[in-house]
């Protein structure tokens, strides 16, 4: 069983409090900090609820270690363990293996410890770790060194993922410790009209990025998922999904970036400024993660159209080419967001014409508000 405290079995670290104190940085010879700019200091004060005098102190010492740490690092060598600023920022601790650095430690104004395991004993196992099998590393959210612990640290939803993912690693479980989380990283994806998502084994694209209250997401056809469908690139839910008869849908996607933009040609950004609806003989363009940016004219609002699942009203047909995986995509006119890609006929080889729901009608139904810049 791997141990779930903070402590670790066999493994000492030793901070050398009862020696008298290493010299605290303000002793150290002046050195002139780098000035901060006061965006960095506001941000610092409202987010780590410190003071104005705090985060000035902060920063100083932060400057003072990142100076100082190559220099041990170097000097330490094959003993060096790791180093980092304390919670207060009041010290720069730096780890050694072997008792005789401390005096080295020391005259650079650190704090030394000693521990049981160099940096690079702990980067092996963390090593070990991502070399481990896919279906083993799928079970746990991370697994990172820690420095201040001298140990590998396993993030899992619960201990048993923790373990078998050390197991199949085949680590020296003596240096691991599994720390059960709620955590589950994900990444930060900007939603950007015109940009893929997958459904399973499938792919479509992004219509327009919307929010209902304080929840991200994005609209999209409704034959692109059901309702409780999962996405991933970026990862969301359906929220809800009517195909045929309509062929919308909106994904929530918390954590994700929702962006008033539609990927135009290029990969430059167009900015999305409203939903007017244009008239018949505008000109449109659909953003897709097939085609890209294709342009054409409206040629008609209101169509209804039989696709072989059943028919689907209200659609706008344009002379816009689009192809399978441009399904959902943006229809943008000017800067006036149109619509979402249903269908069509033809291709972008030998033309085509191409079906859009509007937008409008999308965003009345779910209650959802369009980003827009």
């Amino acid at each position: 069983m791997l141990s779930k405290r903070s402590a670790l079995v066999g493994t000492a670290i030793v901070a050398l409090c009862m020696a008298p104190m290493a010299p605290a940085f303000a002793e150290l010879a002046p050195l002139s900090p780098e000035p901060a700019p006061p965006a960095v200091i506001d941000a610092l004060e409202r987010d780590l609820n410190l003071t104005e005098q705090q985060v000035l102190a902060r920063l100083a010492t932060e400057q003072r270690a990142a100076k100082t740490e190559p220099t041990l690092t170097a000097a330490l060598g094959a003993s060096y363990a790791g180093a980092w600023v304390n919670a207060d920022a009041s010290q720069f601790m730096v780890a050694t293996t072997d008792p005789a650095g401390a005096a080295t430690i020391k005259a650079q104004g650190a704090q030394p410890v000693v521990v049981g395991r160099t940096l690079a004993q702990l980067t092996a196992v963390k090593d070990q770790l991502d070399r481990a099998p896919e279906q083993a590393k799928a079970g746990a959210s991370l697994w990172y060194v820690d420095v201040t612990t001298n140990s590998v640290v396993i993030l899992a939803p619960d201990q048993a993922a923790g373990e078998a993912l050390a197991t199949a690693a085949g680590v020296d479980k003596n240096v691991v410790r599994v720390s059960p989380s709620a955590e589950r990283p994900q990444p930060f994806i900007n939603l950007i009209g015109g940009a893929a998502f997958y459904i399973g084994g499938s792919r479509c694209s992004i219509g327009f990025s919307v929010t209902r209250g304080s929840t991200p997401g994005f609209v999209t056809a409704g034959h692109c998922g059901r309702a409780g469908n999962t996405t991933t690139n970026p990862s969301g839910t359906f929220q809800g999904s009517s195909f045929p008869g309509n062929d919308y849908a909106w994904v929530a996607t918390p954590g994700h970036t929702p962006q008033p933009w539609v990927r135009g040609s290029g990969g430059a950004n167009v900015i999305v400024r409203g939903s007017t609806q244009a008239s018949v003989g505008s000109s449109i363009c659909r953003s897709g993660s097939t085609t890209g940016w294709r342009c054409g004219t409206i040629q008609q609002h209101n169509a209804s159209v039989t696709y072989p699942q059943g028919t689907v009203g209200g659609l706008t047909r344009t002379s816009a080419c689009a192809q399978p995986g441009d399904s959902g995509g943006s229809f943008i006119s000017g800067s006036q967001a149109q619509g979402v890609t249903s269908g069509g006929s033809g291709n972008c080889s030998v033309g085509g014409t191409t079906y859009h729901q509007p937008v409008n009608e999308i965003l009345g139904v779910y209650g959802l508000t369009l980003r827009v810049g």
